[in-house]
């Protein structure tokens, strides 16, 4: 009697346990920065900071990116187009200079050795050889270009001259930390977790058939058609056999919206704009005080160097390829 009993009995049920999604990436950026110096690879020097990386950098954050543009229009309005310099080749070079903190002008110049115009090699498959010649890197295959044709116009860098670097690179990780929120929140919403709770089963009168059909159940609900509403009948069931504990509750509080502000200040300091110029909603009841004011400040003391530094283009070449118009009504230092 005590083996026919012994047989008939089943085993315990053991602990189960699973996730509601797998583990999220986030982009790794950490190669962007990896270099300390411009070491030469025996064809050209190699970038202090990966100019790929800035590339990819600048659509990640909207502010960043958003800061960048409004600096170029503000240039580019400005602008006074010449003989050798068109609006559109400037707004190039322009926007190589402040995001890649370089501007590589390709020069044309006649049989007789006059020049013609101006356009841009793009900063980002530019290169410096030695002996002041440059490459550009196209397809894997590296053109050189003529001897004299490339006006290198750089924002300095403290640790080396072949290459300038761009004055926001200390905000980069912060840029970097604002996307990686913006995309762990988005994939948590879209893998249909957001609603998300554990589900703590200790009911003795649960079996392991109850506790797969609940978990098919529960994975089968994520996705299209989130919160679904779910029945599970436990005959002699206790008190709190079944609970549903809210993952707020166990763990650390959202700081999603606290992450976005912070990182957001960051990048604006970084790239000097005033918020009120780039459509960011106060949230005191005070607001950003005059958006005039905050604008004739910021050309003075941001654009107004910008442009400086760019006519710095006709040192080099000694015509006057850049120039900008006044600014009507501005605060004069």
């Amino acid at each position: 009697m005590a083996q026919a009993k012994k047989r008939t009995e089943k085993p315990a049920p053991k602990v189960q346990a699973f996730t509601f999604g797998d583990p999220e990436p986030v982009l790794n950026k950490r190669d962007i920065m990896s270099y300390f110096h411009s070491a030469f690879n025996g064809s050209y020097y190699e970038p202090p900071i990966s100019f790929d990386g800035l590339a990819r950098s600048l659509p990640s954050n909207p502010h960043h990116e958003s800061a960048i543009r409004f600096k170029v229009n503000q240039l580019a309005a400005h602008f006074i187009p010449s003989k050798y310099l068109k609006r559109h080749e400037f707004t190039r070079m322009a926007t190589d200079y402040l995001v890649f903190g370089n501007l590589f002008a390709e020069l044309h110049w006649s049989r007789m050795g006059t020049l013609l115009d101006v356009t841009t090699a793009l900063a980002r498959w530019t290169r410096v050889k030695k002996d002041n010649r440059y490459v550009m890197l196209i397809d894997g295959k590296e053109h050189e270009f003529e001897q004299g044709t490339i006006a290198h116009l750089q924002e300095p860098d403290i640790n080396q001259e072949i290459y300038g670097l761009p004055t926001y690179t200390s905000a980069l990780q912060s840029a970097w930390l604002n996307e990686a929120a913006t995309l762990f929140r988005r994939k948590y919403y879209l893998n249909g977790s957001h609603a998300g709770f554990i589900l703590y089963v200790n009911d003795a009168a649960a079996n392991a058939e109850d506790i797969d059909a609940l978990r098919d159940a529960m994975k089968n609900a994520k996705g299209p058609g989130n919160f679904r509403n779910l029945f599970y009948y436990a005959p002699n069931g206790k008190k709190e056999g079944i609970q549903v504990i809210p993952m707020s509750e166990v763990t650390a509080k959202d700081d999603f919206s606290s992450m976005k502000n912070v990182t957001r200040d960051d990048i604006l300091a970084a790239h000097r704009v005033p918020p009120q110029l780039l459509g960011v909603v106060p949230v005191n009841a005070g607001g950003f005080g005059s958006i005039q004011d905050a604008a004739e400040v910021f050309h003075n003391n941001e654009i107004r160097p910008v442009m400086a530094a760019l006519e710095g283009l006709n040192d080099l070449l000694g015509l006057q390829v850049i120039s900008f118009s006044s600014y009507a009504g501005r605060l004069e230092p």
